[in-house]
């Protein structure tokens, strides 16, 4: 597959009934929800899941989604989604890229951006994220050609 940066964290997507709109192909919002998973996924495997960000009263919440639907999804297709942490401020902000492939064609069908800031979870406001995240995200980020 041909993705748009290197060494990308994946995850395969089988297109379900609940997917599938009035339109007879993947809801837009159905690519936001992939978009939420894979973030989890990867920030789990870094070590950051749920359970630490409760930790350190900490999270990293979107701040803005930038997605750009360039072809059509349907029932029964097998789908793989790559993100990367393309910024990380070690202070405030995290930047997310994503990529939605159709192996079978090799078609992208989405491409995407997701700016997370660090909150304090007992009160929602902005706060400096922990130096483990600062760590843990920009150890892992890809830079951009």
């Amino acid at each position: 597959m041909v993705w748009d940066l290197p060494s990308p964290y994946t995850i395969e997507i089988q297109v379900g009934t609940s997917a599938i709109d009035d339109f007879d192909h993947v809801n837009n919002l159905e690519y936001l929800r992939w978009i939420e998973a894979i973030s989890w996924q990867h920030s789990a495997e870094l070590g950051l899941d749920l359970a630490r960000y409760r930790e350190h009263d900490r999270a990293m919440v979107v701040h803005r989604h930038e997605l750009d639907y360039l072809r059509a999804a349907f029932l029964g297709e097998s789908l793989e989604l790559a993100t990367w942490i393309v910024a990380c401020d070690g202070r405030l902000t995290l930047t997310r890229r994503f990529q939605l492939l159709r192996p079978a064609d090799g078609q992208t069908l989405l491409r995407a951006r997701t700016r997370f800031a660090c909150i304090e979870l007992s009160s929602g406001r902005a706060r400096r994220m922990p130096a483990e995240y600062a760590t843990r995200y920009g150890d892992a980020i890809v830079r951009e050609p």
